[in-house]
């Protein structure tokens, strides 16, 4: 498993490709959400945003996931420009998860 390599911008590169391509890849995806749960402190907001839309776009339910963003994103929401908050509040909204 060489997942534990990637670097966030790696990984939410590679679910966003995946999820674009409309590719299901379930395993892929929950490998990538463990591994970036156990990272998330290493994800700028960009990465979270896109890591997020990815998910919600390929319609994988991943609540630990989606937990640790809201988060990391509530920690840094300063930092968020319109368009990453935009795509994340956007990916909460389809997945239909509430932010605690």
């Amino acid at each position: 498993n060489r997942i534990g390599d990637f670097n966030p911008q790696a990984m939410a590169n590679t679910v966003w490709a995946f999820a674009t391509a409309g590719v299901a890849a379930e395993a892929l995806f929950g490998a990538m959400a463990s591994a970036a749960v156990n990272r998330i402190g290493d994800f700028n907001p960009q990465n979270l945003a896109n890591t997020v839309w990815a998910f919600a776009t390929a319609g994988v339910a991943a609540e630990t996931l989606f937990g640790a963003i809201a988060g990391a994103a509530l920690n840094r929401i300063g930092d968020f420009d319109p368009q990453a908050m935009a795509n994340t509040v956007w990916a909460f909204a389809t997945a239909r998860v509430a932010a605690k």
